[in-house]
């Protein structure tokens, strides 16, 4: 008689960290659809920072996309109202929240899923600091370069110490596994990380006596964020490898890892832009006999590891891409969570990254790319807004057991 063998092949996994929501709680408010608007605003979580976060990176987008016509401009500001509009009123709920379920404030910085999200806040921050750069520095007097500055310096404090804190509670709290690891572990270290690019967009705007250290600081952090990104990402391939993909539901949290080498290309790129009007004019390095090439050297090795970065991000977004597909193809199909904003805001700067590349090589063929993909970028995120609305008109999300505090 054959002895029938289990099949070892894998599906995809299940775990809390993939901020997968929990078992619905079957009160009578919940199988009739009758909770409050407080009942909802208890599970208003810090994932809801995706949204503005990746608006906030639409608006910057659109500010720099090459191919421009009349009136991007003004729809770019209209993104960057939306943005600090929306940053504001979820602030505004976050508060709420705490104010009337005060035990809350505790769980969601402790929760293993929902704190993943504390940097979506200050990444929605350095988006609106960004995007002051380029849309109110032009049109404003030198007043406004000094704020940016002092609020460069404050940020770069605040996340760093975010940085160490999140990842000590991480270390520190209920132990993780290698399957239990998804692309959200990278976050803490991101807006940290994305100082660089800040100070690459900041930087043109200072005179060179503070746009130096601004630069220094961009490349340090954005050094720091890039190699903690590639710590990660031994065990995240490890865990596909044992684990299989993540449920369909949260593989859009794949993109995640497009971020990291994406913004560091971007940054060498800005930041090597403007090198050229402090070296060797304002300053010089020790043992350089020619200080005229620094400008030079540099900007030839931000654009070599730019274009492997670029590759590396790529690769990211194609196994990204494939693996969203088959989820939402196949028979179990995806339904909306807030991970789905990462279709937008780890592809912006794969996106910008493009285009800056596209400049340094001088390429038509590749400027026209990444205009092409801003395009595609700004229809996700606009099918994505849609579907946050729908989910929220239907109960799929602000609900009891459907977010990230489903387990609180």
């Amino acid at each position: 008689m054959p002895v029938s063998r289990q099949s070892t092949r894998r599906r995809y996994s299940f775990n809390s960290l993939e901020g997968q929501r929990g078992t619905l709680r079957t009160t009578k408010e919940t199988l009739h659809g009758d909770l409050s608007i407080r009942d909802r605003i208890h599970h208003f979580t810090l994932a809801w920072f995706t949204c503005t976060m990746s608006t906030g990176g639409i608006a910057l987008l659109l500010s720099q996309t090459p191919h421009r016509f009349r009136g991007l401009q003004v729809i770019g500001d209209i993104v960057l109202i939306l943005d600090i509009v929306l940053f504001l009123l979820f602030c505004s709920l976050l508060a709420a929240r705490f104010t009337m379920f005060p035990q809350t404030m505790r769980s969601c910085l402790t929760h293993p899923t929902e704190s993943l999200f504390i940097p979506t806040v200050w990444i929605s921050i350095v988006n609106i600091f960004s995007n002051i750069q380029q849309y109110g520095v032009p049109h404003t007097g030198y007043w406004l370069v000094v704020t940016l500055r002092v609020l460069f310096w404050l940020y770069a404090a605040l996340t760093l110490c975010i940085a160490i804190g999140q990842y000590y509670f991480l270390f520190t709290g209920k132990p993780l596994t290698v399957q239990s690891m998804t692309p959200q572990w990278i976050l803490p270290i991101f807006p940290i990380m994305l100082c660089g690019t800040l100070a690459s967009l900041i930087s043109p705007s200072q005179p060179s006596s503070q746009a130096l250290p601004i630069l220094i600081a961009g490349i340090s952090f954005q050094g720091l964020g890039m190699l903690i990104a590639v710590f990660m990402y031994g065990p995240y391939i490890s865990r596909l490898m044992t684990a299989g993909l993540p449920n369909p539901n949260t593989r859009p949290g794949m993109f995640i890892a497009v971020g990291p080498p994406s913004f560091t290309g971007l940054a060498l790129l800005g930041i090597s832009n403007d090198l050229g009007r402090i070296y060797p004019s304002y300053t010089s390095i020790s043992g350089v006999s020619d200080p005229a090439i620094i400008p030079d050297v540099f900007r030839i090795l931000a654009v070599a590891v730019a274009v492997f970065l670029w590759a590396t991000a790529f690769w990211f977004f194609s196994i990204s891409l494939v693996s969203t597909l088959a989820g939402a193809l196949g028979k179990q199909g995806m339904s909306f969570h807030l991970v789905w904003w990462s279709f937008v805001f780890p592809n912006v700067g794969f996106t910008i990254v493009t285009i800056e590349l596209g400049s340094a090589l001088m390429s038509e063929g590749v400027l026209w790319l990444g205009s092409v993909m801003t395009v595609l970028l700004v229809v996700m995120w606009l099918f994505v807004g849609g579907m946050h609305i729908r989910a929220v008109l239907k109960g799929d999300i602000l609900w009891p057991g459907k977010d990230e505090d489903h387990d609180q």
